[in-house]
């Protein structure tokens, strides 16, 4: 059987050449740490702007840099000092942070901040994201963020309707970006992500009407701009947790009828591998989806989609699914049948299922 890491549509060249084709007309070009490759400059703005507002953030960045212009001077200075050039700005923890990676970079790579993200993500205070934008900025390094404002971005082209903090969802935005990057253009797509989150795809009232996404985005098609992404969950409830099997050939879903009975009674839904149990009885997935999968046919490919959330009035369920391709059909037993996907629509299917099956029936919009 062959496998995927990654299925091949989650690459789309369109994606960032319309980010980038927008930013460089449309985005932020005269903020003070852009229009340079200075890694140091760079790096004191990501770390700044970490939940932190571009215009609050201005002031602090020009007086920074008049008291430490380098990165030498910042690890030489006392602590005392770095915090009273950073009062104010809150989050004080960053700043402890930056006088640490400043010793760091002084101490290791003799003031110079080093090219791959690797290396800046193992430094205090730098995490992936932060890493990859400096990377970008400072070397045309091809590495994915996935900061706050992409995150929503994300979401309401993908139609992401799972919290986007969630370890599972973050996971496969992480993919999902990964497979995004453009060969050439770094540095304004990043920027564009950025720019498009900060002042389009803004968390109320986005400007969708001037966004070079807008017809591939399914929270603007679907009338969800202002549902998604998802908030933070606040109540506690049980979750479980259950895998789907979209097994697809031929233009075709395969589903199930399910019984009359019992949660989504009556309803056609995907195959269901181990039901609905508690997170913590959940084993190993692979080799049980294969397992499944295998009576309905050759199984070519077989790839974990984004994961989906249901709320239940007494429980959340987390939905794995799993998207298959099959080589060769076998008969199918009874309880399961064939359904054309441009037609998907009109079937009986549970409302995460429908809207899985939905973005795969439609892939010129969810893309």
């Amino acid at each position: 059987m062959k496998r995927l890491t990654e299925f091949s549509d989650l690459a789309d060249p369109t994606f960032s050449q319309a980010v980038i084709d927008w930013q460089k007309i449309h985005g932020r070009h005269a903020l003070p740490w852009q229009n340079t490759t200075d890694a140091y400059r760079i790096w004191l703005s990501e770390i700044m702007l970490q939940q932190t507002q571009v215009a609050a953030v201005l002031g602090y960045y020009a007086r920074f840099l008049e008291r430490f212009p380098d990165v030498m001077t910042l690890a030489d200075a006392p602590a005392e000092d770095v915090m009273a050039h950073w009062a104010g700005l809150g989050y004080y923890t960053r700043a402890r942070n930056l006088h640490a990676c400043a010793k760091r970079v002084a101490q290791e790579y003799g003031g110079v901040f080093p090219g791959d993200p690797a290396l800046l993500a193992d430094l205090p205070g730098i995490g992936r994201s932060t890493a990859a934008a400096i990377a970008a900025f400072s070397g045309g390094f091809r590495a994915a963020i996935m900061d706050g404002n992409v995150k929503r971005v994300f979401a309401r082209v993908f139609g992401i309707d799972q919290y986007p903090g969630e370890k599972r969802v973050e996971e496969a935005l992480w993919r999902r970006a990964d497979a995004l990057l453009p060969e050439t253009g770094i540095e304004s797509y990043t920027q564009g992500l950025m720019d498009l989150g900060a002042t389009l795809c803004t968390r109320s009232r986005p400007a969708c009407e001037r966004c070079p996404l807008q017809q591939r985005c399914i929270a603007y098609a679907t009338g969800r701009t202002e549902e998604l992404p998802i908030r933070k969950p606040k109540k506690t409830v049980p979750e479980k947790h259950t895998q789907m099997l979209v097994i697809l050939d031929q233009g075709q879903v395969l589903l199930h009828q399910r019984v009359a009975s019992g949660i989504w009674g009556g309803l056609v839904s995907l195959p269901e591998v181990n039901g609905h149990l508690a997170m913590a009885d959940m084993a190993p997935a692979d080799e049980a989806m294969l397992r499944a999968a295998a009576p309905f046919g050759t199984v070519e490919e077989m790839q974990p989609l984004l994961p989906l959330v249901h709320v239940f009035t007494h429980y959340k369920l987390h939905i794995q699914p799993y998207r298959v391709a099959l080589g060769a059909r076998r008969a199918v037993p009874p309880g399961y049948a064939w359904h054309d996907m441009a037609t998907i629509e009109q079937a009986a299917l549970p409302s995460p299922v429908k809207k899985l099956l939905a973005q795969l029936a439609l892939p010129t919009l969810f893309s």
